[in-house]
């Protein structure tokens, strides 16, 4: 370490027979910790800490959520219309808010319930896309699938609907942290 620290204070890089930190070309991989097979019990148990979890989130117990399934990557969580988030009064469409809260949440249980995944995860980017407002008084309902994962990131898909399962209120994309507990 001192070494490092003497020439980063003279203004120059380390070199690599000096570096502290363990590297590795591009080519080699790290052998993952445990080998990674499809075992129906396991989704089964993921999906019930998924589904804990979603459960005893504060904000999704407030705004209502209930979790409807949950397994081998996929999620679906809705949200009952309430008066309380409705972000224009005049129209009574539920604030874009409400809707993030729901998609987040959701993709990260489809993280956690993939066979794939790891226990533990948490959400590195959340990018939603709002196509048109709500139906005022209509439950949305979110659906997120976990479609790729690697050693250190899950990617997800996601859709929000309400009583027009044709044409979704938001779509999401995002990529969540997969990590050993």
């Amino acid at each position: 370490m001192r070494t490092v620290a003497r020439n980063l204070d003279a203004r120059q890089p380390p070199t690599l027979s000096r570096c502290p930190l363990p590297l590795r070309s591009r080519k080699t991989r790290l052998a993952p910790s445990a080998p990674r097979r499809h075992d129906w019990r396991m989704t089964d148990v993921r999906a019930k800490v998924a589904q804990q979890f979603i459960e005893a989130l504060p904000h999704c117990r407030a705004l209502g959520m209930r979790v409807l399934s949950v397994g081998n990557g996929v999620a679906e969580i809705e949200m009952p219309y309430d008066t309380r988030f409705v972000g224009a009064p005049s129209t009574g469409v539920l604030h874009g808010g409400a809707g993030s809260t729901l998609l987040g949440p959701c993709g990260g249980a489809a993280v956690m319930s993939h066979p794939g995944s790891p226990s533990v995860t948490a959400t590195l980017d959340l990018r939603i896309d709002y196509m048109r407002p709500a139906t005022p008084g209509q439950t949305i309902r979110a659906r997120a699938e976990c479609y790729h994962i690697t050693r250190s990131v899950a990617f997800v898909r996601a859709d929000a609907t309400d009583g027009d399962r044709e044409t979704p209120v938001a779509s999401a994309a995002g990529a969540f942290t997969v990590a050993e507990q």
